[in-house]
């Protein structure tokens, strides 16, 4: 069995993800890991895996991409990634911390899509293989305010709001309803976090947890 440590964040668009990751690498540089950490991102961490990424948020409105090939799509960046980057790192008893897994197509495709849950399950099986994140932090948050922060955060950069962005707000309420009940499912993996805290006070909580957890997240682990 490998020794890594695998972590995920998750939740809606404008929940502060990137933010919490961005304060957990700057963490564990701060505090001298003794093993290596990757940072990734989904879709997306291979060249294959940023070549769909773009197509997925950046595809022209004539496309009319169908709900099954996003799933598809989704699933054929996911599969690259595990076998490329996620178990050789955790392989090597590194820790890997990734932007969404396979939980946000269970609820992006399989909830808010209304595929149908049993494909989508078989089809992540297939592209993530067996292994699951150690923790998961969800950051949960009403999907009104995320969205108004995700607009908040392009408009000075001028970027026009990408596919996902686009939904109506009942598709986000479906997506935020669906990684409750995830959570309810899996307490021993997920840990929900309240999104409208600080970003510091976010970041004590995600670094109070992985140390609890690992007892320090720079020491062995066995999966």
């Amino acid at each position: 069995m490998d020794r890594g440590i695998f972590i995920t964040f998750e939740g809606s668009d404008g929940c502060g993800k990137s933010t919490q990751i961005e304060r957990l690498r700057l963490r564990l540089t701060e505090d001298g890991a003794d093993r290596p950490a990757t940072f990734l991102r989904e879709p997306g961490g291979t060249p294959l895996g940023e070549e769909i990424r773009r197509l997925l948020k950046r595809s022209a409105p004539d496309w009319n991409v169908s709900a099954e090939a996003e799933l598809l799509l989704f699933a054929a960046s996911r599969a690259q990634l595990v076998r490329e980057t996620i178990l050789p790192a955790l392989a090597g008893g590194g820790i890997v911390v990734c932007d969404r897994f396979l939980d946000s197509t269970t609820v992006y495709q399989g909830v808010a899509r209304r595929l149908d849950p049993g494909v989508v399950n078989a089809i992540n099986q297939f592209a993530a293989g067996e292994r699951r994140p150690d923790v998961t932090f969800l950051l949960d948050l009403p999907p009104e305010v995320g969205l108004s922060r995700a607009y908040q955060r392009a408009g000075p950069l001028l970027l026009p709001p990408d596919r996902m962005e686009l939904e109506p707000l009942a598709f986000y309420e479906a997506v935020r309803a669906g990684y409750l009940r995830l959570a309810a499912l899996e307490p021993e993996r997920f840990v929900v976090l309240d999104a409208s805290r600080t970003p510091d006070e976010l970041a004590r909580l995600v670094w109070t947890h992985l140390t609890e957890r690992f007892h320090g997240p720079c020491t062995s682990h066995r999966a």
